[in-house]
């Protein structure tokens, strides 16, 4: 009965404050028959040693960090922000013909700024934006956090071509040319149907 009791008191503890207290151990040491064998079998460790543990050259050294690669810091997020964008709707049906076609074109536009970039000396790139919704084209931005400026904006706008239907055309602008100009990446057919919103 007494380990029922203790479990209650556990989850009531955890719901009660959502887990962001846990009760404490003491409390169970108390509740402990004086012969359990439990406690016996666990090694004994004084404050003092467990203060050194945290004392070692590992928390005191400089925190070390890993340099993304550009899959991880740009075509990835890139990827996750399109695939946010077409939503539920859009992105099952085109999700092919992206990832074959126009995808491929996003990472060799990004990976040119890189070495662009590079020769300017330290800058740092970062997919910014979340995209837009509603019939609005942007998706996602390539920006210098260090200039904190726009680099590259990709976008996809929804054509009606007479007689042919909806399409879905993919475009960047960059900042050479003020984003005036549409830089295509292709176009992928939706139907002669109005295709849904984005982020639908």
């Amino acid at each position: 009965m007494k380990k029922h009791l203790q479990n209650f008191i556990i989850a009531l503890v955890a719901v009660l404050t959502l887990g962001v207290i846990s009760p404490s151990h003491e409390i169970w040491t108390t509740l402990q028959p004086k012969d359990d064998t439990r406690e016996a079998d666990l090694p004994t460790s004084s404050k003092h040693d467990l203060r050194l543990g945290l004392e070692d050259s590992i928390f005191e050294s400089e925190p070390f960090e890993q340099p993304l690669s550009i899959e991880e810091a740009l075509f990835q997020p890139a990827k996750e922000l399109a695939y946010l964008k077409f939503g539920s709707k859009i992105g099952p049906v085109i999700e092919d013909e992206f990832e074959e076609i126009i995808f491929p074109k996003i990472e060799e536009v990004i990976q040119r700024t890189v070495a662009s970039t590079e020769s300017f000396g330290n800058s740092m790139l970062s997919i910014t934006e979340y995209p837009s919704g509603d019939y609005a084209e942007k998706m996602f931005h390539v920006s210098d956090k260090v200039l904190d400026k726009d680099l590259i904006r990709f976008h996809v706008r929804t054509e009606k071509r007479p007689q042919d239907g909806y399409f879905y055309n993919f475009h960047y602008h960059t900042a050479e040319d003020g984003f005036t100009v549409h830089h295509s990446l292709g176009d992928i057919y939706w139907s002669k149907n109005t295709p849904p919103k984005w982020l639908s």
